[in-house]
């Protein structure tokens, strides 16, 4: 077996969260007056991946550190609850492929989210069992990069047999630094300063293609 052990990146590779966390930076942005209108899902694409505030002081240019901390402390509190309950849209083919795969591979997801939403994705779909192990920035304060080493330490893993799954350039950047082929999840938010990347995949069932 090539690949043994299969690291995913969440939004946009597994899972999209837009249309249940909108509702939540709207309501938070709305109250502390920061927005004229409100955000619509898709105005969410370009922000996936990337870390709260970074996505808040592009959002709000000029504002405060202090108040950042505030609001995004309102959004992460409200983000988690939410999602646990109402979760957000498995990709097709994600529930059944990932099941598949638990059978001869070792699944772990890292990604730059807040602490718990990972918790909140496992639990709302009933993953838990699935994976391994998980890290986030939210958790460690480290870039994607260092949380995939985190991982890969923890868990023994070997970069000759360990693969990263993910939609954008800070994932493909983030596995080479760790000296670990790609997977590029074509549906997903991103894209890749690399034309007609390949491997690349259309459907998440295709990964299933590259991992023997």
């Amino acid at each position: 077996m090539k690949y043994k052990n299969l690291i995913f990146d969440l939004d946009g590779t597994l899972w999209d969260s837009r249309a249940t966390i909108i509702k939540i930076w709207n309501e938070v942005l709305n109250k502390h007056r920061l927005i004229k209108k409100d955000l619509k899902p898709e105005d969410m694409n370009q922000y996936m991946g990337l870390l709260a505030d970074h996505i808040l002081k592009d959002m709000v240019p000029g504002i405060s550190d202090q108040l950042v901390h505030e609001v995004l402390s309102e959004i992460v509190q409200e983000e988690n609850k939410i999602l646990h309950q109402y979760g957000g849209i498995l990709y097709d083919g994600v529930e059944k492929t990932l099941k598949s795969l638990t059978k001869n591979h070792s699944l772990f997801i890292v990604s730059n989210c807040q602490d718990g939403y990972i918790e909140s994705f496992l639990a709302y779909n009933k993953f838990s069992d699935l994976f391994a192990d998980f890290e986030s920035y939210g958790r460690t304060k480290k870039p994607k990069a260092e949380n995939i080493k985190l991982i890969m330490e923890r868990n023994d893993l070997n970069p000759e047999n360990t693969i990263y799954i993910g939609d954008t350039q800070t994932d493909y950047n983030s596995a080479k630094v760790n000296h670990l082929p790609f997977i590029f999840c074509g549906y997903g938010f991103g894209k890749l300063d690399i034309s007609e990347y390949q491997p690349s995949i259309s459907k998440f069932p295709d990964i299933e293609l590259y991992l023997s």
